[in-house]
């Protein structure tokens, strides 16, 4: 099946998501361009879900999964639901402001949060770091929480009693260290921004 274009009003529900993960400040203007093999749209409770092969870039951001549903409240917040397909774990990537660094995860589910500044990577759990093309970091575990607020994240090796996977787990880290005579990143103005309007994608 061919990707589909889809409407100017699915675009309004998505595209000012919050930036996840350190994020670089200009993703936040540039458009949001979804890929998927079907789309359900419900106007009266502001959730679009996206099913089959979703790809989702918004500047450095890309997000695949089987599933992708996204909720708006009432103030504009955006909420979201990545599911992985029975072959593929759901997967995040971005890039990091000022430096050249890229942030990488996997899970069965990872969710986000616009409101709280939060992203959760929910079992078979990993989150990367790369310095260039090289992994310079990589933490796994059952949970992994990162709030891009205090720029920090928790690891659990177990999820909660009476969720799948609940049994056993321990977490797992390879910390690399930073390159001797390595320069802070240059501190650079931030951008003017605007939220997008237009979704770009393959025309069917």
């Amino acid at each position: 099946m061919k990707f589909r274009r889809f409407s100017f009003i699915t675009a309004c529900v998505l595209a000012l998501a919050s930036p996840w993960v350190a994020a670089e400040n200009a993703d936040k203007s540039k458009p949001m361009n979804i890929e998927a093999d079907s789309l359900r749209y419900d106007d009266a409770r502001q959730v679009s879900v996206f099913t089959g092969r979703v790809v989702i870039t918004k500047g450095s951001i890309v997000i695949r999964g089987q599933q992708v549903e996204v909720r708006q409240d009432a103030q504009g917040n955006q909420f979201g639901t990545v599911t992985a397909s029975s072959t593929e774990p759901a997967f995040f990537r971005q890039k990091r402001e000022g430096v050249d660094e890229f942030i990488e995860g996997d899970a069965q589910t990872i969710e986000y949060d616009s409101k709280a500044d939060t992203v959760r990577f929910v079992q078979k759990a990993q989150l990367r770091r790369f310095r260039g093309a090289t992994l310079a970091d990589q933490i796994s575990g059952s949970v992994i929480v990162y709030d891009n607020t205090k720029d920090q994240f928790t690891v659990d090796g177990s999820l909660k009693q009476g969720v799948p996977g609940a049994s056993g787990g321990r977490v797992r880290a390879m910390l690399s260290p930073k390159p001797e005579g390595a320069a802070p990143a240059p501190v650079t103005p931030a951008a003017t921004l605007r939220p997008s309007t237009t979704l770009q994608g393959p025309v069917q």
